[in-house]
């Protein structure tokens, strides 16, 4: 029996579900039950609650209908079980920052140097030891000045203070934009919830305990729940567990779904049952440090007022823990992998603070020679040439002008110390990521923004970065016949338009929906998988409505689901027949892969005639290529029966069950590259960065979008292969890919269809890793699905799409495309190379200006003994 199914008991509407009163479990009962596994979770539902709908009930929700959204309700929940937000680790204060700046070395060197100088400046000897002690041949040259001597003591702490607070002021406003960046990304962020009755997307902070969430392919979970019907569901722990094989999810074996984990393949629905700081990922941030607020305060509270022991730990293991106070270094430990990164300095960044180090170590090493050459020139001239004695009462004097020596040669050293670099660098990236968001880049990671200056190569995909997603179903096959527009309905056979409206509306996501335009005269709202929007638009322009056939069977009285992943390249639905008569299984994808699995196919008569290799041949070379050179996406939808008789198939099966189905169509469906791309990708061009398509679809169809683009252009050789063929090329006979055989592949190639996420990942490798060419390739990658993840992540820069993208894709990159744009990644180009242009300048101003008053400072004090007037000339230039 499949496990997909769920029984919901009458009346749960609601107005159930949202009665008067406390609710019938508490916050620490439910943080108790996620954190158990497997068969212990389905044991304690089950004696608890009786099932998942006795936890709904206690909830006071529907499963189907989900809650009222009634302010007052919704208020209720966020007293009782808190919020679904993890309060941030608190930023620095100005006054810590100052600490910080304080803590420079140079700068603690003048500190120490300018309360000497300034103690010093006090001390003004008997008259009489003046000319005894030297002073007019040291420079002091009237009494006026020796009185305002503690000046430049005073003046040298005042530039230390501009210094440290202007570095102080820098960084907090640096820290408080990323922080208001960081916000924007989760404000961005939105879950799909079902809230009287409807299906509507909501932020993830606005979620409570009690929600049923829609969850499907490629989403980061934001809260903990329980299953309540699930497809096929299968999600990847290991940023909780560590353990990286997917766990398949069903009501049997295991309901629980944990906050920060990511579904990899299927869709279901799930009651929400932990948020905020109740959930696993809240959990394990308190433990980090990272979730110290009033409200953890509260369940702290609460928990020693209850007596309950509760573990505070994400997973429970059979090991048991020894001590309460050794739990948070052990699950620290656990969930080390959930940890934020630290924080690294840029390429450029790191490139600068190295060119500062060196040149500060040419000026340490003047700075020392200005000393010493200072000192000399004292000591020779007072007791050589002069022949004075050291006298006891002159000591404080030489004691002052020792240290006047060493504020100028510190004074040589800050000159030459070009401190300002890295800060630069910080606020022209901070410039441009500013201006590249209102360009639609959210930049994640702030080194991508100059990173991306230096691309020389850009790896896209096709559907909705170049290609407008907005897609339509423009030809089809029916009945033997091919239709270059949509057939009217009337030539369609009856039983063959029955199936196929049946098959194109179940077989859908029903989270995939068209809508009624926003305004009066514009064009219908495409809402989910926009393919499968494109297949609904032919139903409707068929004159039928899919709604009415998805009201009568619901989601969860689906038997089976087979969902769409990179290697099925293909979904299938089971339906169990009402009339006893055995299963109906209803499939659609790539039309070379699901026509292979054709045995028959409809006919004029709406009748199944058998589907010959020989028959599959000439509908490739006469209907599918001529659609493909075309540009358009073929997609075949076909169905199978499997009677009673034969029994119940085993589905686990998917070689023998996804195998002898009847072609009901093909149809060829329309994607228009975007207007602007084509001038976009020449730019590129011009520019020296070349684009290179990387697509799931097919080879002719991937060949006339990228003609169109202008990524292949006529009489140039390029390549264009599929992903087998690529494959071929370069692996060796043991199946490994070889450096050596990329590298004659990669530099002609183009468009590389039918591929999958793993050869997108082998093919940005292989460009980084390749030294074909005299530089480095830096690698930019597009995606947006869940396993484009490695891809994006290997990338030099990774862009995931903000539109399509799934969540896991989101995380994985560096930058999100708000807009899905391939003209927003070109002005990402000119935003990076705007950084090193910016640097460049500053650079040139900066050794400029650093030069030439190391050469004043140092002869200054060498040759004219005028040091003292020259170092507050030389801080304020600095």
């Amino acid at each position: 029996m499949a496990n997909n199914t769920a029984d919901h008991p009458p009346g749960n509407s609601v107005a159930d579900g949202n009665q008067e009163g406390d609710f019938g479990i508490t916050v620490m009962d439910l943080r108790e039950l996620m954190e158990l596994r497997s068969g212990e979770a389905v044991t304690k539902i089950a004696d608890s609650y009786g099932d998942v709908q006795g936890v709904c009930r206690r909830l006071k929700t529907s499963p189907i209908e989900g809650l009222s959204g009634n302010p007052v309700d919704l208020e209720k929940r966020h007293a009782a079980f808190g919020k679904n937000f993890i309060p941030p680790k608190k930023p620095k204060s100005f006054l810590a920052l100052v600490w910080e700046a304080l803590q420079d070395v140079t700068l603690i060197i003048l500190e120490i140097a300018a309360v000497i100088s300034l103690g010093l400046s006090f001390y003004h000897p008997p008259g009489g030891d003046s000319e005894l002690c030297g002073e007019t041949a040291s420079g002091v040259e009237d009494e006026g000045e020796a009185q305002a001597g503690w000046i430049e003591g005073a003046a040298i702490l005042f530039s230390v203070a501009i210094v440290v607070l202007v570095t102080a002021f820098n960084d907090w406003s640096k820290e408080k934009q990323f922080r208001g960046l960081q916000n924007r990304i989760e404000q961005e962020q939105k879950f799909t919830v079902i809230r009287k009755g409807q299906v509507i997307q909501i932020p993830v902070s606005e979620l409570v305990t009690g929600d049923i969430a829609q969850i499907k392919y490629g989403d980061l979970l934001p809260a903990d729940g329980i299953l309540i019907q699930g497809n096929d569901l299968k999600i990847d722990e290991s940023s909780l567990t560590g353990e990286s094989d997917q766990v398949r999810k069903s009501l049997e074996k295991d309901p629980m779904l944990l906050s920060g984990t990511h579904v990899m393949e299927g869709s279901g629905r799930m009651v929400v049952s932990a948020v905020g700081l109740n959930s696993q990922t809240g959990i394990i941030f308190t433990l980090l440090g990272a979730g110290d607020s009033d409200e953890e305060k509260k369940i702290k509270k609460a928990k020693t007022q209850d007596g309950i022991a509760l573990e505070i730990q994400p997973l429970k293991s059979d090991e048991a823990v020894e001590s309460e106070e050794k739990e948070p270094e052990v699950e620290v430990k656990r969930v080390k992998k959930v940890q934020v990164n630290k924080k690294e300095k840029s390429v450029l960044q790191g490139k600068l603070t190295k060119l500062a180090v060196q040149i500060g170590k040419a000026g340490l090493i003047m700075s020392a020679v200005t000393v010493i050459i200072l000192i000399l020139y004292f000591v020779i001239d007072t007791f050589g040439v002069q022949g004075r004695p050291w006298l006891k009462e002159c000591t404080p004097i030489y004691i002052q002008y020792f240290v006047k020596f060493f504020i100028i040669g510190v004074t040589v050293l800050v000159v030459a110390v070009p401190e300002g670099l890295p800060l630069a660098v910080t606020i022209s990236l901070a410039y441009s990521v500013k201006k590249m968001m209102k360009d639609n880049n959210l930049v994640r990671h702030l080194d991508a923004c100059e990173t991306m200056g230096n691309a020389t190569t850009i790896c896209s995909d096709k559907t909705g970065t170049l290609t407008m997603n907005r897609m339509t179903v423009v030809q089809a096959y029916l009945g033997d016949t091919h239709y270059k527009k949509v057939p009217e309905p009337d030539v369609i056979k009856p039983f063959t338009l029955e199936v196929m409206v049946n098959s194109i509306a179940i077989n859908s996501a029903y989270t995939t929906k068209i809508l009624s335009p926003e305004k009066e005269g514009g064009l219908p709202r495409h809402v989910g998988n926009k393919t499968e929007c494109s297949l609904l638009g032919f139903v409707l322009e068929l004159k039928r409505d899919y709604q009415p056939i998805r009201d009568e069977i619901p989601e969860e009285s689906l038997y089976k689901v087979y969902t769409f992943n990179s290697s099925r390249k293909s979904m299938s639905t089971v339906l169990k027949n009402t009339d006893g008569s055995g299963f109906r299984m209803y499939s659609k994808g790539a039309s070379e892969i699901v026509l292979r699995k054709c045995s028959h196919i409809l006919n004029t008569n709406g009748e199944p005639r058998i589907f010959k290799p020989k028959d599959r041949d000439e509908m490739v070379k006469n209907v599918i290529e001529p659609m493909a050179c075309d540009g358009l996406r073929t997609i075949c939808v076909a169905y199978r029966d499997f009677p009673a008789e034969a029994g119940e198939p085993d589905w686990d099966n998917e070689g023998d069950i996804l195998d002898e189905l009847t072609c009901i169509c093909v149809v060829g469906i329309e994607d228009p590259v975007r207007h602007e791309v084509p001038n976009a990708i020449l730019k590129c061009q011009k520019a020296g960065i070349t684009v290179r398509m990387v697509t799931g679809d097919n080879i002719n169809t991937a060949r006339a979008i990228a003609t169109k683009c202008g990524i292949l252009l006529p009489g140039e050789d390029f390549l264009c292969l599929e992903g087998k063929e690529f494959n071929q090329l370069i692996r060796n006979d043991q199946g490994e890919v070889e450096q050596e055989r990329l590298d004659k592949v990669w530099p002609k190639l183009r468009v590389l269809a039918r591929s999958s996420p793993t050869d997108k990942h082998t093919l940005v490798k292989g460009i980084m890793d390749s030294t074909v060419l005299e530089t480095r390739q830096v690698v930019a990658v597009t995606g947006d699905g869940t396993n484009d993840g490695p891809a994006l992540k290997k990338a030099d820069v990774g862009f995931a799409m903000g539109i399509a993208g799934t969540d896991v894709a989101k995380e994985a990159s560096d930058i999100i495309l708000t807009d899905d744009n391939f003209t927003s990644i070109v002005k990402a180009v000119m935003w990076g190379r705007n950084v090193y242009d910016s640097i460049s300048k500053f650079l040139q101003f900066q050794l400029t200006v650093n030069v030439v008053a190391v050469i004043v400072a140092f002869t200054g004090a060498c040759i004219t003994q005028q040091g003292r007037r020259t170092q507050m000339h030389c801080f304020w230039n600095e």
